[in-house]
């Protein structure tokens, strides 16, 4: 076993709509893509894990990128799919199974709301009927009693909003490449009271690919590396509040992204105060406000400090979704946790451009989160 697992190739299809191109053909985009910035040919590969949750299976991927018999595992398992995949290809590497591995997310999803059914998360069938399996709805309500709990300002999270299609903005990646002001957010349809229509992501399209290596293998190549210090999975524990839930314990309970994250921070060795520049899971407004503390960064409340000051932005104290976060660039579930990985690697490597965080950032974070209640860090270090 090693701990030293490096990313050496990343590539990213932008997100969005891309007519007349499948999402698992933007897959191949991405890969191929990875390939070329990590210095080495498909047949390198040994071992691939990927996914989607509309677009097909990935492992399908090798008829374009050829026949070579690698290993393909399909990933599948929400929005945390991009973060399950790269989970399994750092422990494959760190096992000793391979030296070089593959993880790559893709989808492109119809036009529209996710369409979640009950069947599938183990629910009868009235849970929908009721409209409980709307996750705008899920998301508002939650929102709604966090803001009355700790002092959350509708205006927080407009700041949010406007953070990310400002941040869009900078990023040839993104879907939304316009800025929207704080007024238009705020007076916009509201889709779930509090949040309106730019509140939410979008279901997009778009495929993100990342080459893994061991020490061994950066070595032989000269690779410009970014190390990964820890990787940490987590489902929910007992009483927590999570999408598709019923109800909320009277006493409270656990939450899956603060037990990924204290889990990913002990491996690391590190804590919050280490991070150079974050990558949050911002499905809406809310959830960027949330995650900011369930992730360690703050304490629940100062998030009105933070957006006020300024502390989130590109030039402040911690930067947050340096390339727009899901507001910004849509969520294609099987690419997302990976844009999220991506992202930090460019901002390590000091490749940001007009997004780049000053003073060359060193500790990396991501956290992309799912239903009914996965969550998924990744921390790098360069």
């Amino acid at each position: 076993m090693t701990d030293d697992v490096y990313i050496i190739g990343a590539g990213i299809h932008p997100f969005g709509r891309t007519d007349g191109r499948s999402g698992r053909d933007q897959g191949v985009v991405a890969v191929r893509q990875a390939l070329t910035d990590a210095g080495i040919a498909w047949p390198d590969v040994e071992f691939a894990y990927g996914g989607s949750a509309a677009a097909g299976s990935a492992d399908i991927m090798v008829n374009e990128l050829g026949l070579t018999s690698v290993p393909f595992i399909n990933v599948a398992n929400g929005c945390a799919t991009g973060g399950s995949a790269l989970t399994a290809a750092r422990n494959a590497i760190a096992a000793g199974a391979c030296d070089i591995a593959l993880a790559v997310g893709f989808d492109k999803h119809p036009r529209g709301a996710f369409n979640a059914k009950p069947s599938d998360y183990g629910l009868p069938e009235w849970y929908g009927e009721t409209g409980m399996m709307l996750t705008t709805q899920f998301f508002a309500l939650k929102i709604q009693r966090y803001m009355a709990l700790h002092g959350i300002s509708r205006r927080t999270l407009g700041l949010v909003a406007e953070k990310a299609f400002r941040n869009g903005t900078l990023c040839d990646h993104a879907w939304r490449r316009s800025p929207v002001d704080l007024d238009t957010i705020l007076n916009a349809p509201m889709v779930n009271d509090p949040l309106t229509k730019y509140m939410f992501c979008s279901p997009a399209e778009g495929a993100v690919a990342l080459v893994l290596a061991s020490a061994k293998k950066v070595r032989e190549l000269g690779s410009d590396a970014v190390r990964i210090a820890s990787v940490a999975f987590r489902t929910r524990p007992e009483g927590s509040f999570e999408v598709f839930a019923p109800s909320i314990s009277v006493g409270g309970g656990g939450k899956p992204t603060e037990v990924a994250s204290r889990a990913a921070f002990e491996m690391a060795g590190i804590g919050p105060e280490d991070v150079s520049v974050a990558q949050l899971q911002d499905t809406e407004s809310g959830a960027e406000i949330m995650h900011m503390a369930e992730n360690g960064f703050c304490a629940d409340g100062e998030q009105e400090q933070w957006l006020a000051e300024g502390w989130s932005e590109i030039g402040g104290k911690m930067p947050i979704n340096t390339d727009g976060g899901c507001l910004a660039c849509g969520e294609p579930i099987g690419a997302s946790g990976l844009r999220q990985v991506y992202e930090n690697t460019v901002q390590l490597r000091g490749r940001g451009g007009e997004r780049q965080v000053p003073n060359g950032p060193k500790v990396g974070y991501s956290h992309v989160y799912g239903a009914p209640g996965l969550s998924a860090v990744a921390i790098l270090e360069r």
